[in-house]
């Protein structure tokens, strides 16, 4: 029995870990790194729309996995902040977005921050751990993917 109840100490300690670092990694969504001009909603949005490839609210509520509701807020505050426009489609009731040429300049300047960031932190950790990662996370995010289901939205 010993072994057991050491099993499930040792299994609630590798949760509470996953946890701490996955809260750690989560609190990281929502903070700007310094010098950028984006704030993240925005920047996610004009992430998604960086292949060039307008998308309606719809389409980038659920590549965000965001509620409807809430990409709208954030498509509306960065169209009224000139970084998103809006525009028909012949024969379409949606009006897709895509970025503005001031919202493409400054996604790229972001972009450029994030990316010196991300090679820092990756040189700290060295190659093979920069690689150990990529292949951990992927293979989390795909194992999740597979267990729970997207809840329905909007």
């Amino acid at each position: 029995m010993a072994g057991k109840a050491g099993s499930t100490r040792s299994e609630q300690s590798l949760l509470t870990d996953l946890a701490d670092e996955l809260m750690r990694v989560g609190r990281r969504r929502h903070t700007n790194v310094e010098g950028t001009e984006l704030d993240m909603s925005a920047f996610k949005v004009l992430w998604i729309l960086s292949d060039d490839e307008p998308r309606t609210l719809r389409e980038l509520a659920d590549e965000l996995d965001l509620e409807l509701s809430t990409i709208n807020r954030q498509v509306n505050a960065a169209v009224r902040a000139g970084l998103l426009e809006r525009f028909s489609v012949p024969d379409s009731p949606s009006k897709p977005v895509r970025p503005t040429a001031e919202g493409r300049r400054l996604y790229e300047h972001d972009s450029a921050i994030h990316a010196d960031l991300y090679r820092s932190v990756l040189a700290e950790m060295g190659a093979d751990g920069a690689r150990d990662l990529t292949r951990g996370l992927r293979a989390f995010n795909d194992a999740y993917e597979r267990r729970a289901p997207r809840r329905t939205r909007d």
